[in-house]
């Protein structure tokens, strides 16, 4: 056996165009680990992470060189998941995620030691990034200061950022052009014990149907934890006080009609079997988790976009699991559905300018 076919069998995927690319499962990259040779992209096609890889490497991603490390270290104890396997998921997402990611400024949340470990939030890009990140530059009222955020604009900082061990991607609803006036009105149910997606599915219906009225169409998706999360998009000109605005009043409403079931304030005393509404993410100051984003849980969870569909067949079945979802399982989802969450950064709905409720 060649030096060469002994070096094939430690290939490591490193780069991902396109979503028909992502369904055939094409890559457009890969690197011999040991030698840290760049091969060609014609003889890598099906390359897949394997088991024995090195556990430091210099990937080559769309022309920019990336050293990753740690590549076996496990950061997902009860699963095994590793965070070479944490990369390999955010390259092989990355043609429906990157999209999501455009220009919104974003919180990471690293885990270095796994999810077992302390964590921290970094708002502030690293100052140890490669001189090709983008970042933006947001004011900050806390912090009287400006705060320079990263933002994932390519597959190399989303490379990146996963050998940092940021395992879970948070960003504005607003875009960096304008950080004041947001893209989408998010709404987040958070179930409080012994309450679980279950109830949030019917949470969320009643919800979607009171948007519909208002001629607002909805997407959901899980939070990738206990949660469900309902998103309008907008794409045209909005204030975070008239989303804000409009979110409470529909949170509040729906406490006022199902007060058996709903609330809409975070006191943990009133959260009991309950679903918060949570209406106070609509804020410029506030991030929310990303769709596809990895969640900090046992097992790699995912932030899932689900159809109505699937909503309601959770409530009806009374199947917390069936709106769970492992990186596995996303990456066929993907593959076999494309991006449900595409509508969400394109379709264009004004809010109303007044409402009854």
């Amino acid at each position: 056996m060649g030096d060469a076919e002994r070096d094939d069998k430690r290939l490591f995927a490193v780069a991902v165009r396109g979503r028909s690319s992502l369904v055939r499962g094409g890559l457009a990259a890969c690197v011999r680990v040991r030698r840290q040779v760049i091969a060609n992209a014609r003889h890598c096609r099906g390359a897949i992470l394997k088991e024995t890889m090195a556990d430091k490497a210099e990937l080559v991603v769309e022309g920019k060189k990336l050293p990753v490390s740690n590549l076996n270290k496990v950061l997902y104890p009860k699963a095994g998941f590793t965070k070479g396997q944490v990369i390999d998921y955010y390259i092989r997402i990355a043609p429906v995620l990157l999209p999501h990611l455009k220009d919104r400024p974003l919180t990471m949340k690293r885990y270095p030691n796994g999810v077992d470990g302390m964590f921290f939030y970094e708002k502030n890009c690293p100052s140890h990034r490669p001189n090709w990140v983008k970042t933006a530059k947001v004011w900050s009222h806390g912090n009287q200061r400006d705060m320079h955020y990263c933002l994932a604009q390519d597959l190399p900082t989303l490379v990146w950022a996963a050998n940092l061990a940021d395992l879970e991607l948070h960003t504005s609803l607003a875009r960096k052009k304008d950080v004041a006036k947001p893209t989408m009105m998010v709404f987040d149910l958070d179930p409080g014990p012994p309450a679980d997606v279950v109830q949030c599915c019917q949470v969320g219906i009643w919800l979607r149907d009171l948007l519909a009225a208002m001629k607002l169409k909805s997407w959901a998706k899980t939070s990738g934890s206990k949660g469900l999360q309902v998103y309008v998009p907008l794409n045209t000109p909005a204030t975070f006080d008239q989303t804000k605005a409009l979110s409470r009043a529909l949170a509040e409403h729906l406490e006022r009609e199902h007060p058996e079931l709903v609330v809409h304030r975070m006191l943990k005393s009133l959260r009991g079997g309950k679903v918060l509404v949570d209406w106070s993410q609509n804020d410029e100051h506030k991030t929310t988790v990303n769709v596809y984003s990895l969640r900090a849980k046992d097992h790699p969870t995912v932030s899932t976009p689900v159809t109505w569909k699937e909503v309601e067949t959770c409530l009806k079945k009374k199947n917390a699991e069936l709106l769970r979802f492992t990186s596995d399982q996303v990456l066929k989802r993907v593959a076999e559905m494309g991006d449900l969450f595409e509508p969400i950064e394109t379709v264009k709905q004004k809010l109303p300018k007044s409402w009854k409720l």
